[in-house]
């Protein structure tokens, strides 16, 4: 038998030690110095917290959660950040915590801060899940713009050749699995902040990953393909799953799930009271927007750079809505 001698076995340790705490991949893109603190919120539970912001340089589009399950025959991820290098940073810290391989990623709907990290975790050999509905965006001009949008403003962690990646499997209903010891179940929440919204619960530990269809600590962000209508249906669903914790797509997670969806709730029916009176009275948005006491929600982050938008395409489904029912 050779013997290893001190100092050659020291560097092997630290070679070996390296490789569990580092990614196994580094693509084309910029490694980020991002700090990504992990919160443990069941035995098998992690996520890790984005900032309460839009997307900035400063913040390299930190601006999500994502959570990972640590099964016992491997890892499974839910969403997968704003970039493949915060992807990185997330296999980074869940190398730290076990070895088991990384082989599924569950996406909660394709919006930039949320899937653009596939790539890096593709590389260490994830597999990626995704609702059926998402099809639609994905071949749209809106999600080649969003790539435009974002490379101007954190393309050196996007990598060059970066375009939005497709899932390996279409999920087309609810459904149960099993990873290990530990059993998952998928819920199809959408249409709601997004077609597509998926959340994640982790039976044994009661925990659930809903998406954006829970905000926490900041405004919601309401787009054109949001239906809000189904939102609010969609909260009473994922209430109706009696979470002991609840980790929403943005903000901390939540110990009272019925409490802390409560802000999401009211902000959504007030702006579909106000923007649908508007409507029903032949207001411009512009007059409606004016008119409408916001006070209740003004200081919350991201309220000065979403709340516009988010009036205007509430304004906007309130109007389909109201020409559904027939109304000249």
């Amino acid at each position: 038998m050779t013997r290893r001698s001190p100092g050659r076995l020291m560097a092997w340790c630290l070679a070996l030690l390296v490789a569990a705490v580092l990614p196994v991949h580094a693509g084309d893109w910029a490694p980020t110095d991002i700090d990504m603190p992990v919160h443990q919120v069941g035995p098998h539970t992690y996520y890790v917290e984005g900032r309460l912001d839009a997307a900035t340089r400063e913040n390299q589009g930190f601006i999500a959660n994502a959570g990972f399950v640590i099964t016992g025959d491997g890892v499974i991820v839910f969403d997968s950040l704003g970039s493949p290098s915060l992807a990185d940073r997330l296999i980074a810290e869940i190398r730290q915590r076990t070895s088991q391989p990384i082989k599924l990623v569950v996406i909660s709907h394709y919006h930039a801060d949320h899937f653009y990290g596939i790539p890096a975790l593709r590389a260490v050999g994830a597999k990626v899940w995704a609702d059926v509905r998402a099809k639609a965006y994905l071949g749209s001009e809106a999600a080649l713009q969003r790539v435009t949008e974002r490379r101007a403003l954190i393309g050196k962690y996007l990598g060059a050749d970066f375009k939005p990646p497709l899932p390996d499997r279409w999920i087309d209903h609810n459904e149960s699995f099993k990873m290990g010891a530990v059993t998952l179940s998928l819920h199809r929440f959408g249409p709601a902040h997004s077609p597509e919204d998926l959340g994640l619960l982790v039976e044994p530990d009661n925990v659930l990953y809903s998406g954006d269809v829970i905000y926490a600590g900041r405004a919601p962000f309401i787009g054109p393909d949001s239906d809000t209508r189904h939102w609010l249906v969609a909260i009473d669903e994922v209430l109706a799953l009696h979470p002991r914790v609840m980790v929403p797509g943005h903000g901390p997670a939540s110990t009272d799930p019925r409490q802390d969806a409560q802000f999401t709730r009211d902000y959504i029916a007030y702006l579909r009271e106000q923007m649908g009176k508007a409507v029903r009275n032949w207001e411009s948005f512009d007059d409606a927007y004016a008119h409408t006491d916001w006070s209740r929600f003004k200081g919350v982050p991201t309220f000065d750079a979403a709340n516009r938008l988010n009036a205007n395409s509430t304004y906007l489904q309130m109007e389909q809505e109201w020409l559904k029912q027939g109304k000249p």
